[in-house]
């Protein structure tokens, strides 16, 4: 006698087996490990796009597929906040009992229907099939009844209800509109110098998906040969930069497998431009970089140091990050050594170089285009706790250079509190050197600011937001 369908106890409706979704279920799975183990989107979602090619064959999971999962990953990591302000609206208890995976699952929902051109109808079901697959029935009534709230509007009647006014509170209006946390909209306002307009294009340019740019290392790979590759572009400012088009994929290409050429934001590329470029009194036989990993910018640095005949020391505290800076810089045209040591403790004597460079770890506010989350991780507290280090390594580094030579202080971050007031304190205790106007080193580069240090920002210039100050020493 044939088995009989199970049932539902309440319905009477015969039982069916959910749905696997490959694409939402891998999108799932990326915003569980970065909740779970504070993992990096853009270190997570490369491995699990090679194992769902793997494991449902290109055919059934192709270049469309992938772009799914991926918008819906960085989409919603993105727009966490605003998404949270409107599920708090439509969920009957505060989010914090929520359970994660639960949450996950509805900012998902969320986002394909605010921030998607999914139809409502599609969202809603593909978004409870997936509850049903990985949190089960009971919860995926409770995602489907949520999911319909948030489908009564879109998303800017949403931010009609859920945002305050911008006459009544500037800053939290902005907060839930871009979605980012309040105390980051106010640092980036005080860094631009005020005005909403400009704030609000920075806030939205953190927001869209970057471009992939690529470097053309010297004496390795030519621009030239990048620009030969499909959807290939010049960059926008250096002349070793090559951006890509949606879709194209750096792995595909041969002198980025080779390492002749790598992944590096233009803004990266412009400060090691502007070091080696910076003049100097004296010979120009040594270069350090006094912050090497992982290893992009001392890749850069390296070639432009072996045009020169120069040597460069690249110096990483951590070993396994050495250990990146090392493949970075392997077929390095020059000579190059790659040290495991701490930049506060240096171990080369002092006066030892003509030219340093310091990128000194922050909180990473630049780069919230690459790395969404880290807007959600990131508190005012963690300012204090980076900014002993950030003196220490400028100090060391003005200590490491001898007189007349350059250094660079260089840091993926627009927060005053990790630029001028970094340089403005340790200057203080070395009247010994000059501000150089770093400026004129970058050539063609627009929109500036009044000197002698540079902010660049990614409404402005569309690159990640690094900032650079170089100094001299004069004795």
């Amino acid at each position: 006698m044939s088995e009989q369908p199970r049932r539902a106890r309440t319905s009477g409706k015969p039982y069916r087996r959910p749905k696997k979704d490959p694409v939402r279920i891998l999108a799932f799975e990326a915003l569980r490990a970065v909740d779970e183990r504070d993992a990096y989107a853009n270190l997570v979602l490369p491995p699990l796009l090679r194992k769902a090619r793997e494991k449902e064959g290109p055919e059934t999971f192709d270049t469309r597929d992938a772009a799914l999962a991926t918008e819906l990953v960085y989409g919603t990591l993105r727009r966490q906040g605003t998404y949270d302000a409107v599920l708090t609206a439509c969920v009957d208890r505060p989010l914090r009992e929520v359970d994660p995976p639960v949450l996950d699952v509805l900012s998902l929902g969320a986002h394909q229907l605010l921030g998607t051109r999914i139809p409502t109808h599609a969202a809603v079901s593909a978004t409870v099939e997936l509850a049903r697959v990985v949190l089960g029935d009971g919860r995926a009534k409770f995602v489907n009844a949520v999911l319909r709230k948030v489908a009564q509007h879109d998303l800017d009647g949403w931010l009609d209800k859920v945002a305050p006014p911008y006459d009544e509170d500037p800053e939290d209006h902005l907060a839930v509109v871009h979605s980012h946390p309040r105390w980051v909209v106010s640092a980036l306002w005080d860094s631009l110098g005020g005005g909403r307009d400009g704030v609000e294009e920075l806030l939205r340019a953190d927001n869209e998906r970057p471009e992939v740019t690529l470097v053309a290392r010297p004496g390795r790979a030519t621009t030239e040969e990048l620009l030969h590759e499909d959807a290939a572009v010049p960059g926008r400012w250096s002349p070793y930069a090559v951006r890509l088009a949606e879709g194209g994929e750096p792995g595909a290409i041969a002198a980025v497998r080779d390492g002749r050429a790598g992944v590096q934001d233009e803004g990266s590329q412009l400060v090691a431009i502007a070091l080696a470029g910076a003049p100097l009194d004296g010979p120009d036989r040594r270069w350090l970089d006094g912050c090497a990993g992982p290893g992009g910018k001392a890749a850069l640095l390296g070639a432009l140091a072996a045009e020169r005949g120069a040597l460069l020391v690249a110096s990483e505290k951590q070993t396994h990050r050495a250990g990146l800076v090392a493949r970075a810089l392997d077929g390095n045209p020059g000579p190059y050594q790659v040290i495991a040591a701490d930049g506060t403790r240096p171990a080369w004597r002092p006066g030892s170089f003509d030219r340093v460079l310091v990128d000194v770890p922050c909180t990473g506010l630049g780069a919230l285009r690459r790395r969404p989350e880290a807007r959600w991780r990131r508190r005012p507290e963690d300012l204090e706790g980076f900014a002993p280090l950030q003196r220490g390594l400028l100090r060391t580094a003005l200590e490491s250079v001898r007189v007349g030579g350059v250094v660079g202080y260089a840091t993926c971050s627009p927060h005053l509190a990790e630029t001028r007031a970094v340089v403005a304190d340790v200057l203080k205790q070395h009247p010994d050197t000059d501000l150089i106007d770093a400026r004129p080193l970058l050539p063609g580069v627009t929109d500036l600011g009044d000197g002698p240090d540079v902010q660049l920002w990614p409404h402005v210039h569309g690159t990640d937001a690094m900032y650079l100050a170089l100094i001299r020493r004069t004795g």
